[in-house]
């Protein structure tokens, strides 16, 4: 017995619970390319009952190539740590995978900004694309993936 067909209705969502919601705001728009779209409290009396924890500060980054990264602050300032270290052998979110039309330039603003390689060497051949796997600011995981697997550039 199968479930019908969902049809969605608009791009697909993420949201990323953050810490420190300028620095990773910046991090988004200024390194990987999102646009501000939106930005909302959400309040307890809707954050509560939906299961959220209570208060929240949402910021909405479009993806440029569609899509949503929505960045999200709890009031309370209980987000502890930083994010498990990425391994697809735990159970959850792994990484976010963002595909752009060159990977030098955005390895490059990678190793300005608060950003650590986690691919090594940085810029990997796999399947005729490129990949790169990059902790953000804050631990999160994120995956470049470009379709230039013939030509090495800069980030190798």
């Amino acid at each position: 017995m199968g479930v019908g067909v969902m049809v969605m209705a608009l791009p697909f969502e993420v949201g990323v619970v953050v810490r420190d919601l300028e620095s990773m705001e910046r991090f988004y728009r200024d390194v990987i390319g999102c646009r501000v779209e939106h930005r909302s409290r959400v309040p307890e009396s809707i954050g509560g009952p939906a299961g959220l924890g209570g208060e929240l500060t949402v910021v909405w980054l479009r993806v440029p190539s569609g899509g949503c990264v929505k960045l999200i602050r709890p009031r309370s300032g209980v987000v502890s740590g930083h994010a498990v270290p990425w391994s697809t052998g735990r159970p959850g979110l792994s990484y976010l995978t963002f595909h752009v039309g060159d990977l030098d330039p955005v390895v490059e603003g990678l190793r300005t900004a608060d950003a650590r390689p986690l691919s090594d060497p940085v810029v990997v051949l796999a399947r005729g694309r490129r990949i790169s796997f990059w902790a953000d600011p804050e631990g999160n995981v994120v995956e470049l993936v470009d379709g230039r697997g013939g030509t090495q550039g800069p980030g190798a």
